[in-house]
């Protein structure tokens, strides 16, 4: 029995060696980001990367003492160019669902912001009253009841959001078949199509919405009805990585965790987007 007892231990020592011998030393860390969802991240006009996102992200590599390099990927093949080793993280915006954590893993949340309605000011929908936020499963009865206000509302009309995100989720999963329902690649796109009146609205984040309503291109919407958190829109928004690159995500949380504690996410959110987006 007890040949047996130093025989197992014998072997848990040479599998943690193992372990650690596999655990690799980041040196150097790609970063994906969408480069077209301002003020996350965007492409300025000197062709260079910037925003929230790309500021954050620059910080958290000097946390993690690695070099930095933060790239521009299309946001329908983000995911797919992680799995495929393209780069090594995704910090583009993106919330923490069950369905993405089913193929990649994710960092601790940087953010967490809600969702909400835009219209044109001059349309009937700019009369729905602006609401609180609602959580779409601890508030759960009250969330139905605003969402059933707004199905009344968008009966018939064209609403768009992003493909692929927690918003096209959103809209697809409660006002397919009640609102004509349309995804776009960018969200620069459904705002030019609310713009030229093709559609009648879209949901984003109110982390789009408030930055872009305060610029000359955002002039002529307006936000409307309630918020929603939670549900749908996952845990907020985080580091995505690959599911094999957990020293990776340590990293990262542990960077992320400083960020917050010393102050600077708060003081690159109210920076970039007027406002605090650190989760609370």
């Amino acid at each position: 029995m007890k040949q047996h007892w130093i025989m197992a231990v014998a072997a848990l020592a040479f599998a943690s060696l193992g372990a650690a011998a596999d655990a690799k030393e980041w040196k150097k860390v790609k970063i994906a980001t969408e480069g077209a969802y301002a003020p996350w991240n965007f492409t300025d006009p000197s062709g260079k990367l910037a925003g929230f996102e790309v500021d954050l992200a620059n910080d958290l590599c000097k946390r993690m003492k690695v070099e930095c390099e933060i790239v521009a990927q299309d946001w329908d093949g983000i995911i797919p160019g992680l799995n495929a080793g393209k780069y090594d993280a995704i910090i583009a915006g993106m919330s923490i669902t069950a369905k993405r954590m089913e193929v990649i893993n994710f960092s601790t949340p940087y953010a967490n912001t809600p969702g909400a309605l835009v219209v044109l000011k001059t349309s009937p929908l700019a009369k729905i009253p602006v609401d609180k936020n609602y959580h779409l499963e601890k508030n759960k009865a009250d969330a139905d009841k605003a969402i059933e206000a707004l199905k009344v509302a968008l009966k018939g009309k064209a609403i768009g959001a992003q493909v692929s995100t927690t918003h096209s989720n959103f809209v697809e999963t409660y006002f397919k078949g009640v609102a004509d329902v349309r995804t776009y690649k960018t969200t620069e796109q459904h705002d030019l199509d609310i713009s030229a009146g093709r559609i009648d609205g879209a949901f984003a984040s109110i982390g789009y919405w408030k930055p872009l309503l305060e610029k000359p291109e955002g002039k002529d919407f307006v936000m409307v009805g309630p918020t929603f958190t939670g549900g749908v829109f996952g845990q907020g928004v985080g580091a995505g990585l690959r599911k094999a690159d957990d020293d990776l995500r340590k990293l990262f949380d542990d960077a992320i965790a400083s960020a917050i504690g010393d102050g600077t996410v708060k003081r690159l959110s109210v920076q970039w987007f007027k406002f605090d987006i650190t989760p609370q």
